[in-house]
């Protein structure tokens, strides 16, 4: 049985940081309460001045910008590349992280895990009309930047996301699945598997 859920973003709540520094829209997460307890959760985060992040120890980070131009993280000591819209960054989330913005604030997209609980992947892809995509991971996540973005699943379509919503697609199996998009913009797609 395959379970689906419609995220909009007009629902997503927001939430403090750990450091206080600013707050966070949860588009969603797998278990827990406020900012602990969770294997895997996904987020939008508003920065609009350089500074630390919250550490989140025992859990990887995957971070993308998704509006601005863009940002430069200093991850232990070590400064990354400058990270344009679309760049995906993966971190320990165990590590100190310093954001220094390039040009005004941002807003960046956010998928933090225990990768002793899940193996995540994520992908952004641009779109221009319809696109497949196969996968075998139990559950899914499409995030949409587009806006009028349809999800089709095994060919019957299950929705058509708005700007910065999210589609949930959770199975009782690892089974082939194909996923068609069909839309103008980009969008990520996230597998998460569950480790045994």
């Amino acid at each position: 049985m395959t379970a689906i859920r419609h995220l909009r973003a007009v629902d997503y709540p927001r939430m403090p940081w750990k450091n206080g520094a600013g707050s966070t829209l949860e588009i969603a997460r797998d278990a827990g309460d406020g900012l602990d307890g969770f294997g895997w959760r996904l987020s939008i985060a508003d920065v609009g001045e350089s500074g630390a992040f919250s550490r989140f120890d025992g859990y990887q980070r995957i971070i993308s910008m998704i509006e601005g131009t863009g940002m430069c993280l200093t991850v232990d000591g070590q400064p990354s590349r400058d990270l344009r819209v679309l760049d995906a960054f993966a971190f320990s989330g165990d590590s100190a992280v310093d954001c220094r913005l390039l040009d005004g604030p941002i807003r960046d997209f956010n998928l933090i895990y225990s990768p002793a609980r899940y193996h995540a992947r994520l992908q952004w892809l641009r779109l221009d009309g319809d696109a497949q995509v196969l996968g075998s991971a139990p559950l899914w996540l499409v995030f949409s930047l587009a806006d009028g973005l349809a999800v089709r699943l095994e060919g019957e379509t299950v929705a058509t996301l708005g700007y910065l919503d999210c589609l949930q697609v959770d199975s009782a199996s690892a089974a082939l699945k194909e996923l068609r998009l069909d839309g103008q913009g980009a969008c990520a797609l996230i597998e998460l598997q569950p480790l045994a």
